[in-house]
């Protein structure tokens, strides 16, 4: 039995929508393919078409929901296969994509719409519209659109000003995280987001610092990050700064905050057999991703002892790769920044307890 989506409704015979997703991380942190060649085929795209079609699904006339927009990549191959009738609903909260998306749209094979925002808020907001998706798809991290507008101070590689923010009408800068954050906060933020072993010396030396001048270009703080850890490792795991900027653009982007509101909320929207996805670039965001659909596939809970089942929990989705898909040694080889890359995915088997299908 084949599914077709539709925004608010499932008709009685229904296809189902699909996800995609792609960013890439190497020694820069996890970035997408080069923005600017729409025509790039984006990281694990063939895989997450293999395995959305796997789950039965069938794209045309689907409704999809491109969680991250970024350059488009991803939503360009799906929205040839969602074709004239389906539907591709694109979010980001970058300025940029939202000019990227417009050229999309201009060209898209099927309907599109925008909604500029952090993905927690947009799928919220979809949520309480009602939509009922065959497919949502994340492509996390960061896109090389952004990597590359130098003066976002996204990478440690060039010369820019200490920003990092993906909206940059929102307040808080990777600037404001290095001048006024205590050491210990700072030797947290290192630990827990950048998963950094040298944390509290590069916490130390930054305050060290600041407090004789301001840090505020990305060489500054990648001189301070460098002069805390070790000569003999310091280039051991690539490079030095690698953890420090990741761990200071997670927090300026609340994006593993925004990933644990959004997960949810994307499963909510989802039609029953429709397919939730995700391509994740460092372990912070694999092993929520990676939790999340188990939790949704695991079924009777009661202790092992028990002889029969007395729970009656029965699994709410259905896993569609059981361990995460990474990218092929050509594809390896054509982009070595997508090394770091992991697909994973699920199917919806019915709804959430408490709600209504």
């Amino acid at each position: 039995m084949s599914l077709l989506l539709e925004s608010s409704r499932l008709r009685p015979r229904v296809r189902l929508p699909l996800l995609a997703g792609a960013g890439l991380g190497a020694d820069e942190p996890a970035a997408r393919p080069a923005g600017g060649d729409m025509g790039h085929v984006p990281v694990l795209a063939n895989e997450l078409l293999e395995v959305v079609e796997a789950s039965g699904i069938e794209l045309q006339g689907a409704v999809a929901v491109d969680c991250t927009f970024g350059d488009g990549g991803h939503a360009r191959v799906l929205a040839e296969r969602l074709g004239a009738t389906g539907t591709l609903i694109a979010i980001d909260r970058d300025p940029l994509a939202e000019e990227r998306f417009e050229a999309f749209a201009r060209d898209a094979a099927c309907s599109a719409r925008f909604i500029r925002a952090g993905y927690a808020e947009a799928l919220e907001l979809l949520a309480g519209e009602g939509l009922r998706a065959g497919l949502a798809y994340f492509d996390l991290g960061m896109s090389s659109m952004q990597l590359d507008t130098r003066e976002r101070g996204f990478s440690y590689s060039y010369e820019a000003p200490l920003d990092m923010r993906m909206d940059p009408t929102q307040s808080l800068t990777a600037r404001e995280i290095v001048h006024s954050w205590d050491e210990r906060r700072l030797t947290q933020l290192l630990r827990e987001f950048g998963e950094e072993r040298h944390a509290r010396p590069i916490a130390r030396a930054i305050v060290k610092r600041r407090a004789s001048a301001p840090i505020e270009t990305t060489s500054e703080l990648v001189d301070v990050i460098s002069s805390a850890i070790p000569t003999p490792v310091r280039f051991a795991g690539g490079h030095p700064a690698k953890r420090s900027f990741q761990a200071l653009r997670i927090a300026v982007n609340d994006e593993l905050g925004q990933l644990d509101r959004a997960l949810p909320l994307a499963w909510e929207v989802l039609a029953i057999g429709g397919v939730l996805a995700g391509i994740t670039f460092h372990s912070l965001e694999d092993r929520r991703l990676k939790r999340f659909l188990a939790q949704r596939a695991r079924g009777c809970v009661c202790p092992p002892e028990l002889p029969v089942c007395a729970c009656g929990r029965e699994p709410e989705g259905r896993l569609l790769t059981r361990r995460s898909i990474t990218p092929s040694a050509s594809e390896l080889e054509r982009n070595p920044r997508s090394s770091s890359a992991r697909l994973r995915a699920a199917s919806k088997l019915a709804e959430t307890e408490g709600r209504a299908p």
